[in-house]
């Protein structure tokens, strides 16, 4: 788009300088405006000279732009929009709308008038690109726009990243793999691809490829995401000594997380280092296990409870105690003992629990106030 602007404000610029002889426009004047990017004060001149009843499309092309680059749309709009109904299907236009629109929030419009576009010129690249950057990624065209830019300029970053993500999630990585793979070739210093490319590659089995370019890349830019690729591969072709270093590394940048723990004890494993594998199949356990997880066993013995089902409330709390003593749990079990299933003895243990487990003082200070009035009255000592 900033090529486009460049090119507008190119063509204006020309069309302001090779007017008619008789124009009372001062040229110098204007150009100074553009140079200087005066663009409000540029579009307060012009309308000074033009008048307000403007039919000419190239003074109204004028005013849009200028609006346009002073941040004020809803003019510039007014101005492209009049130019296009004198004379339509003039893509500068059109893109101009369209640009507009889309920063105005109003991508419906932005869509159609980019739509009118591909149907003057159906090879243009760059409608395409802007098509698919309006779309969301649930939108299914979305694909169809990137894979025709894709096609129309194969060695375009921007097209092919965003089009192997979408064949990735349609789990085409070969497909991937090559549409990066074409546009690193016209670019091998694209870093942002060569990482994109990575875990394309692992998945393909393209293990020495992964580490060859990974290791590369990690020579200047230590990226957690490309040191799990380049340690993924190690493992994958046995260099488990090298796995494990790159695993711990993440460790040191604290982006380890339950699949790259599992790795690593996998490593530890084939070298029979097994009080590593060990511990840290047990640290792979803690990762994949929510902070949160007791508390929502503690929701559904609750949902179960309020339904009537009370097994089932029972052994969804407890299950909950086993990630977390939560006093909460506590509470709810030394409650479900004492008024559901009428069992004093389990309630007591419960109710001495909860107190136990140190619920917050001024949080919970109702339930310990009820737990502590309960207790005596059941003449249970805490």
């Amino acid at each position: 788009m900033k090529t486009f602007a460049s090119l507008l404000l190119f063509m204006l610029i020309s069309s302001v300088l090779f007017a008619q002889e008789n124009s009372s426009l001062d040229k110098e004047k204007l150009f100074d405006y553009y140079q200087n990017q005066k663009y409000a004060e540029a579009a307060i001149y012009l309308k000074s000279i033009y008048g307000e009843d403007i039919s000419d499309v190239i003074k109204l092309s004028q005013l849009g732009y200028c609006y346009l680059m002073s941040g004020n749309t809803a003019e510039a709009e007014k101005y492209y929009a009049k130019a296009n109904t004198i004379k339509p299907n003039n893509l500068p236009t059109l893109f101009s709308l369209a640009s507009i629109n889309w920063r105005r929030g109003n991508a419906d419009k932005a869509k159609l008038y980019y739509g009118e576009i591909v149907k003057i010129d159906s090879n243009n690249f760059t409608v395409y690109k802007l098509l698919a950057d309006i779309l969301t990624t649930k939108d299914s065209l979305r694909s169809v726009y990137l894979i025709k830019a894709n096609k129309l300029n194969p060695t375009e970053a921007d097209v092919a990243y965003d089009l192997a993500d979408v064949y990735i999630g349609l789990q085409k990585h070969a497909i991937a793999y090559k549409v990066l793979n074409i546009t690193i070739d016209a670019d091998s210093g694209n870093i942002i691809l060569k990482k994109a490319i990575l875990p394309v590659a692992n998945f393909l089995k393209k293990y020495d490829e992964v580490i060859l370019s990974g290791e590369k890349i990690l020579q200047v830019d230590q990226d957690a995401l490309v040191i799990k690729d380049v340690a993924k591969a190690y493992y994958f072709t046995k260099n488990y000594d090298k796995a494990i270093a790159k695993f711990k590394l993440l460790e040191t940048l604290a982006m380890q997380n339950e699949a790259t723990l599992y790795y690593t004890s996998l490593s530890y494993r084939a070298l029979k280092n097994y009080p590593a594998a060990i511990a840290y199949t047990k640290r792979t356990i803690e990762e994949g296990i929510s902070t949160n997880t007791s508390n929502y066993y503690a929701l559904l013995g609750l949902v179960y409870e309020e339904s009537d089902k009370l097994a089932l409330a029972n052994s969804a709390y407890k299950k909950g105690l086993e990630f977390k003593a939560e006093p909460n749990i506590y509470y709810r079990l030394a409650l479900l003992y004492d008024l559901k299933y009428k069992q004093i003895k389990q309630a007591s243990k419960y109710y001495s629990l909860y107190l136990k487990s140190k619920p917050n003082p001024i949080k919970d200070k109702d339930e310990i106030k009820y737990v502590k009035s309960r207790m005596e009255e059941l003449k249970i000592s805490d």
